[in-house]
């Protein structure tokens, strides 16, 4: 009975005792929270952390909005045939670089040999027709031959002179010399040549297929000078000059920020969309850009003065923004104040501070910030 007693006095003395450590602990930590955030110096040091002030900034005012790398009209070749054909030759494949004037495709259709054939029988006429032309007309002048053979004879040469002339057009229009079939040399084929130099992009056609005029045989693009193609909503329109800088990403492809200016701001707005399109040039046309690669761009369209502090010194924390205030310092470390502030514009690692009670001369912690108060 004794022993229980004795059991039952220590178990209410150690729960006594428990209680004046748990309260001592609170208060420790309530005065530890009351004097601010302390780093001593051994911690300063092995995290590598950094002090600095808020400096002046200048912060772009931006348009946020969209598009897409395209070419200029004169890079951008689709290849049809003046005539239908069948496909004889066609050494190309997507992705192929052409030269201007390179052989792209050969056709061949028996329609070209008669069209020869017809150029070749009009100009061995013309030599007659236009003796029996002068003829009549010297017989006219001198009143021994009659107006309407005189008249006969003229509109015989001069449609002949022009039937030679639509046929010489068609020939060379079909890259067939003239010249090559007045000497007698007939040939069924006709060959098409690039008109530009670039990439080979759409190749609709194989050996053996037969193209007619309305049909696109292939698409060459010259990506030496791409630009952007981007949509701008009416309420921002009036914002937008040219000669102002375009900070432009292609998400799909890269992380990496690009610049291009704007060049030209479009003057009709889609009815449906509500949107204008303003056309940039890019600053390094070197980056492999490709048209139709889908572009996310900010067009700088003013700036501001502001004070700023680097954006890794401002976290946010339960829906409000934070920086770390120094507010001591000793030969041990440092101490901090947690200062709530609301962030402006940020831009190229800087963030717009806003804050009333914060100026120039006080410090902040500028690195390190997150792994104290975390996020």
């Amino acid at each position: 009975m004794k022993n229980i007693t004795h059991n039952i006095a220590t178990l209410f003395l150690l729960l006594l005792i428990g209680c004046g450590n748990k309260n001592n602990a609170e208060s420790a930590s309530k005065e530890a929270t009351d004097s601010g955030i302390i780093v001593t110096q051994a911690q300063f040091d092995t995290n590598d952390l950094m002090l600095g002030s808020m400096e002046q900034r200048t912060f772009p005012k931006m348009v946020e909005t969209s598009g897409m790398i395209d070419v200029p009209p004169e890079n951008r070749a689709s290849i049809t045939a003046f005539m239908g054909g069948f496909v004889k030759k066609t050494p190309l494949l997507i992705g192929d670089w052409v030269k201007k004037g390179e052989l792209l495709v050969v056709l061949e259709n028996q329609e070209f040999v008669q069209m020869q054939q017809d150029y070749l029988e009009v100009f061995n006429q013309l030599d007659f027709l236009k003796a029996e032309y002068e003829r009549n007309q010297t017989l006219f002048e001198e009143k021994i031959a009659s107006q309407k053979n005189y008249l006969q004879a003229k509109s015989n040469y001069e449609m002949a002179k022009a039937r030679y002339q639509g046929l010489k057009e068609q020939l060379q229009m079909l890259n067939i010399s003239p010249s090559k079939v007045e000497q007698g040399s007939i040939t069924s084929e006709t060959a098409i040549y690039a008109p530009i130099h670039g990439s080979v992009t759409k190749m609709n056609v194989s050996m053996g297929s037969y193209v007619s005029p309305a049909t696109e045989i292939m698409e060459i693009v010259d990506n030496e000078h791409v630009h952007l193609e981007l949509t701008v909503f009416e309420k921002d329109i009036l914002k937008v000059k040219k000669g102002q800088e375009i900070l432009f990403k292609i998400p799909e492809a890269s992380d990496e920020t690009y610049k291009a200016e704007v060049h030209l701001v479009g003057t009709s707005i889609d009815d449906a969309k509500r949107t204008i399109k303003v056309h940039g040039h890019v600053e390094n046309e070197d980056g492999g850009f490709l048209p139709g690669m889908f572009v996310n761009a900010m067009i700088m369209t003013d700036t501001t003065r502001a004070w700023s502090l680097p954006s890794e010194a401002v976290i946010e924390s339960e829906g409000t923004s934070y920086v770390l205030k120094l507010t001591g310092k000793t030969d041990t470390g440092y101490t901090f104040e947690r200062v709530a502030v609301t962030q402006g514009e940020t831009y190229d690692g800087f963030t717009e501070i806003n804050a009333t009670d914060l100026n120039e001369t006080d410090q902040f912690l500028t690195k390190g910030v997150f792994d104290l108060i975390g996020g």
